[in-house]
């Protein structure tokens, strides 16, 4: 299998920290790659059309994308029990809630990133920043036990999420008004998987 990806992208960071987590890092080559909403990589438009990572190559069937399909797939394929049958439906939530946080943020990252200065939308960056306050606490006041849990592919998409957060918005404080979550972040962080996938600094 080969998997194109970005060290910067969160969504990819997902299926990584999934095959660390299985030890089954041989299990694919990696195609670095750096795509934009303005322009696709090439080759990757070949496996995904929508230009997006990650985007992962089988020899049985089509490519695979979006990283939500990818990971169930390699759950599946690799045998990782990440998505738990008797939490099945909270954890596949989870990891829902987790890449909605991804798609706020990266939102905003685009927004200051990529946009003329002269046409940015402050208003836009706060609507997106909204939802990822409203997420954090949602997570601190409902999600907290099950982050605790056994691990599972909603607390890798979580601990992805508030990682690239951190990442790219780190003036941010999504911590202050969420202390168990912040906790449980600093853990998870601490996690080898998530040491080794950690994104560049300066990228």
């Amino acid at each position: 299998m080969k998997l194109y990806f970005s060290p910067t992208s969160p969504y990819a960071r997902k299926v990584m920290v999934l095959l660390h987590e299985a030890g089954k890092t041989d299990a694919v080559e990696l195609l670095p790659c750096h795509p934009t909403p303005l322009q696709a990589p090439e080759g990757l438009p070949a496996h995904n059309p929508l230009g997006k990572l990650p985007a992962l190559v089988r020899d049985e069937g089509p490519a695979l994308f979006d990283s939500r399909v990818i990971c169930a797939y390699l759950d599946d394929r690799l045998g990782t029990g990440l998505y738990p049958e008797r939490r099945l439906w909270e954890t596949r939530t989870l990891e829902a809630l987790g890449d909605g946080i991804l798609d706020a943020a990266l939102l905003m990252t685009y927004e200051g990133r990529l946009r003329p200065e002269d046409k940015r939308w402050p208003d836009w960056v706060e609507g997106q920043w909204s939802k990822i306050a409203r997420a954090c606490t949602n997570l601190e006041r409902q999600w907290i036990s099950h982050l605790k849990g056994p691990l599972d592919m909603g607390q890798i998409a979580v601990g992805c999420a508030l990682g690239y957060v951190d990442f790219r918005h780190g003036a941010r404080d999504w911590r202050g008004a969420n202390p168990q979550l912040a906790e449980w972040y600093q853990a998870f962080a601490a996690r080898p998987s998530m040491e080794t996938t950690r994104p560049p600094e300066g990228a």
